[in-house]
């Protein structure tokens, strides 16, 4: 289990290196982006029979990877980090 958080906290931090731009969110939601992608890119490389939802492959790591940056990007556009008082922080500096 602690593998499975590590590994979601890798991959959600990849997700946000490849989304351009800056993301104004913390390191929870950089890791419930992290274990989104890796619980759904496990179970499409499930699926394709690459591997189990659990087992670290290339396959399932590179979907779960893809699909955090999605899931970043939706989360984005809905206004994810971009709340009242993040913006009262912003016109300060």
């Amino acid at each position: 289990m602690i593998g499975f958080i590590v590994a979601g906290l890798i991959i959600g931090l990849l997700a946000r290196l490849l989304l351009p731009g800056r993301q104004r969110i913390g390191l929870v939601w950089t890791l419930v982006i992290g274990v989104i992608g890796s619980v759904i890119g496990g179970t499409v490389a499930n699926a394709i029979g690459s591997g189990d939802i659990f087992e670290l492959n290339v396959l399932g790591f590179v979907m779960a990877v893809v699909v955090s940056v999605v899931v970043l990007a939706v989360a984005e556009s809905a206004g994810l980090g971009s709340g009242p008082d993040r913006k009262k922080l912003d016109k300060r500096h």
